[in-house]
């Protein structure tokens, strides 16, 4: 990750939730000549995508929670704090869609629609994670 997506207000992050990750592996991986490595998380196989050795996005399964959800990419977008940020979307007419929560190692996330719908995802990296690169 570059020290600039490291910042509030910087796109840092991509991820496909797929209801079929193995087919989405062999896909991405041969169009765009990704590298994918497993890790095993908490609960589930989250797959890195790396390219010239470089983290440049994320697959995993569509959780339980996101019901009947299609399969779709995913932004995250750097902030200095979550809850703060979530609630400035709130008072500018947005929406939070899945409230503030951890991702064990990585940092604190939530899920937010501007006032025409759009979603993205909002995120505060753990100081050892930006620290770590």
């Amino acid at each position: 990750m570059s020290d600039l997506m490291k910042k509030q207000g910087a796109f840092s992050w991509n991820e496909l939730m797929t209801t079929d990750v193995s087919a989405a592996k062999v896909f991405y991986g041969k169009i765009f000549g990704w590298e994918l490595e497993d890790m095993v998380t908490n609960d589930m196989v989250y797959t890195i995508a790396k390219k010239d050795g470089q983290e440049v996005a994320g697959i995993m399964g569509t959780p339980p929670e996101a019901g009947d959800m299609p399969p779709m990419w995913g932004a995250y977008v750097t902030v200095d704090d979550v809850e703060s940020s979530a609630k400035v979307a709130e008072e500018l007419g947005g929406k939070i869609l899945l409230t503030p929560r951890d991702i064990p190692d990585v940092g604190r996330f939530c899920v937010i629609s501007d006032p025409q719908g759009a979603s993205l995802m909002l995120i505060t990296y753990d100081r050892k994670m930006l620290l770590k690169e």
